[in-house]
């Protein structure tokens, strides 16, 4: 009797993904991608479901991110895909890999309003590197290497396959199809030799150079080479909040603290791996120096010149790795003399005024003591911490109360500052990172997107401690009187309900959970969640704020300042 050569489409997927070297994979299922799931799962490749096809797109693009091969997502078709277009947009928006697989009517239906039928790869070509239906089942292995390969190779976004009902449940003749290999790392390139001479030396002649880094850095695993120039040359820099870690924050040329003031002071800048976005200001006074030359070094021509008046004379196309040693290579006998004595003491009378806040120990909380309470049971555990962090104040500081030592050990809400990404990315970070603890610091609004996942998270046993920074609202909540107020006046859009229990819904789906409402009470549950290996939530009850002005302060409008004189 001959030996059968054919194989299902839904073990055909789940081979040419595990042969691409996928081990992971994050989504829900339902019909018709049940059977894909389960042939993954047969073949070795963990399948975490999640409860919202949202959140597990969010969770697919962080693996990506700290792995750096694409994070792989799953899900049904029509409104599974509509929900998981977030993750694409975050994918785009952070140049993190992403492929997203989904289930689609059967081929033959196509325009008879079949069941969830969308044209999926017309929706979502326009924003992604690549979406297809392979024209046949036999050659849908080769479409899921295009799709893959694409993710990450040049800068990394998403991509998207269809995967029809019909080509799951069929079946081909193995000999028909491609077989597939690891995915090799993507090309690396070096800048052109002109220009790195050209912009070595604008950093020998610049009065006050300065290193930005970029989650770009992190992402391309730059690190080593950015050290050795930053050591060797004395220079300098800046993290952006996800390019912390990259350069570790303890260092004494890291100018965090005075991060206004060296902007306006520096008049050369090298940016590796940012963008001149809203994060950074568009490169542009008040916030930098009027007449600023920045040498951009991105992976992508066509960021080069963009804001910054579109001065692209300095940009310097390549990887970022290899640019920075052909820099370091370039300036071999210089080292910056002395960085300007004013700087530094404006950074230390930053530090000053930060340590007092943490230091005050009023009540009700406030988000800077909390954050000392939960830093100093993080040392005192040696926890080995990824932070995940989002919210409006929650965020914002947060980002310079906790210290980064290592590379891409801090996700947030990222360029379009998306609120929903937490615990999703907290479950890709124990799935990538299984020997560091996620340690989210979530602010109350930021945590209600994707609560439920919490669930996801204990039944795929990936313990994590989350910090639920409780003000009743959102940026601040409103007065405790205000909600007994009689009669009943409307609350607020801001407002959230009073010191909801959200440490119950961690009890609810079998982790823990523990309130805490004074410097005692936090310290003694930061202990717990850090050292329990469960997944924990610690409802922090916080001063609500409802007297302070309500603004996101990377964002608050300065005046024009002069440039500093050095």
């Amino acid at each position: 009797m001959p030996l059968t050569t054919t194989v299902l489409g839904a073990n055909l997927i789940a081979s040419s993904l595990y042969d691409l070297g996928v081990r992971v994979i994050f989504g829900i299922v339902g019909i018709p991608v049940i059977e894909v799931a389960d042939a993954c799962i047969e073949k070795g490749i963990r399948f975490i479901s999640f409860r919202n096809e949202q959140s597990a797109s969010y969770a697919a693009t962080a693996y990506g991110y700290l792995t750096g091969k694409p994070g792989v997502c799953l899900v049904v078709g029509g409104p599974g895909v509509l929900h998981a277009i977030a993750g694409i947009g975050n994918s785009t928006s952070n140049c993190f890999p992403l492929l997203l697989l989904a289930g689609s009517s059967e081929s033959h239906q196509v325009y008879k309003g079949a069941f969830q039928e969308i044209d999926q790869v017309s929706m979502l070509t326009p924003f992604t590197k690549f979406a297809a239906r392979s024209p046949s089942l036999s050659l849908l292995p080769s479409t899921i290497e295009k799709a893959y390969r694409l993710a990450y190779y040049g800068r990394p976004g998403a991509t998207y396959i269809d995967l029809p009902a019909d080509y799951i449940q069929g079946s081909v003749d193995r000999m028909e199809t491609q077989p597939l290999c690891p995915a090799p790392a993507a090309p690396k390139v070096m800048a052109d030799a002109a220009r790195v001479k050209k912009a070595a030396q604008l950093i020998r002649n610049a009065k006050l150079p300065l290193v930005i880094i970029g989650k770009g850095a992190a992402y391309g695993q730059a690190e080593d080479a950015i050290r050795e120039l930053i050591d060797e040359k004395s220079i300098p820099f800046l993290p952006t909040p996800m390019g912390k870690g990259v350069v570790p924050d303890s260092s004494p040329l890291n100018f965090a603290a005075a991060r206004s003031a060296i902007l306006r002071t520096s008049d050369v800048i090298l940016l590796l791996g940012g963008r001149l976005n809203w994060i950074l200001h568009y490169g542009e006074p008040p916030k930098f120096r009027e007449g600023v030359k920045i040498i951009q070094v991105d992976i992508a021509n066509e960021e080069i010149g963009n804001n910054n008046s579109g001065n692209a004379e300095y940009g310097l196309v390549g990887d970022i790795e290899l640019v920075v040693r052909q820099l370091s290579a370039e300036l071999q006998d210089y080292k910056f003399p002395s960085i300007p004595k004013a700087l530094i003491a404006s950074r230390e009378e930053n530090f000053a005024v930060s340590e007092k806040k943490a230091n005050n120990a009023i009540l009700p909380l406030t988000y800077q003591h909390c954050y000392k309470i939960i830093k100093d049971a993080i040392r005192a555990t040696d926890t080995r911490a990824i932070f995940v962090s989002e919210g409006a104040n929650a965020m914002d500081i947060a980002r310079s109360a906790f210290d980064v030592e290592e590379p891409r050990q801090r996700l947030d809400a990222g360029t379009m500052a998306t609120m929903g990404v937490g615990v999703g990315y907290a479950i890709a970070a124990a799935a990538a990172c299984p020997d560091h603890l996620p340690v989210c610091i979530e602010g109350d609004s930021a945590f209600g997107f994707s609560a439920m996942e919490l669930e996801t998270a204990t039944r795929s046993g990936l313990p994590m401690a989350i910090f639920v920074m409780n003000n009743n609202g959102v940026y601040h909540g409103v007065e405790p009187a205000a909600y007994s107020a009689s009669p009943a006046k409307p609350l607020p859009s801001t407002a959230l309900g009073f010191e909801t229990r959200y440490d119950l819904i961690a009890e609810a789906v079998g982790g823990k959970g523990l309130i805490a409402r004074t410097p005692e009470e936090l310290k003694e549950a930061a202990t717990t969640a850090l050292t329990n290996g469960a997944v924990t939530v610690v409802n922090v009850i916080l001063d609500p704020g409802a007297k302070t002005k309500l603004e996101f302060g990377w964002l608050a409008s300065t005046k024009k300042k002069p440039a500093s004189k050095l």
